[in-house]
């Protein structure tokens, strides 16, 4: 069953005061490239949601054009970018929901809500009982996911999944780690698990 990371990257980065995708981590790379990279290490495919005219930072991430979903709705919140990603992916049987700004998640994480991902189902990680990212969801969620908007992303869909959603105990805080301002970024002085 092929599963594929989709990499929310379309945020405007509001509270963080300018482009975090392009901030720079305590120990060098930028932000993105650090997500970008973790991802690459897990073999699985991988699309990346950017607004449109950001080829540059596409070329900085080192990312390929079959790679970037271009998202014109992204101004609308993350839902709309979901909606768009979600509508330009290849016959994947499932995908994992990734954020731009959680460059902490180990490559093992993503491995593992892969492999426990069914057409379905949702698969949230968990660490210590608190829910994180990525969230996975099985093909049969698509039509749903294409439906999102606002800023909430697929909040409300995973509540409403009731027993179709598993719970997956990891041992990676970095699901809960974001980077939403600037003093945020102190916390990767040793680089990202």
């Amino acid at each position: 069953m092929t599963v594929g990371v989709l990499l929310l990257a379309a945020g405007e980065s509001r509270r963080f005061g300018s482009d975090k995708r392009r901030a720079r981590l305590p120990h060098g790379p930028r932000l993105l490239t650090v997500v970008v990279d973790t991802v690459r290490r897990t073999g699985l495919p991988l699309r990346v949601c950017l607004r449109p005219g950001e080829a540059s930072l596409a070329e900085e991430s080192g990312l390929e054009s079959g790679e970037v979903l271009v998202c014109t709705q992204a101004a609308g919140g993350m839902g709309h970018t979901l909606a768009e990603g979600v509508a330009q992916l290849p016959s994947w049987a499932g995908v994992l929901v990734a954020l731009a700004d959680m460059p902490g998640i180990r490559v093992d994480t993503f491995c593992q809500a892969a492999a426990a991902l069914t057409p379905e189902r949702i698969v949230v990680p968990e660490f210590r009982g608190r829910p994180g990212h990525p969230v996975g969801f099985g093909r049969d969620w698509f039509p749903r996911l294409r439906q999102s908007t606002g800023d909430a992303g697929a909040r409300a869909l995973v509540q409403e999944a009731g027993g179709l959603c598993d719970r997956l105990a990891v041992t990676d805080a970095g699901i809960l780690r974001d980077i939403d301002y600037p003093d945020d970024l102190g916390g990767w002085s040793t680089g990202p698990a």
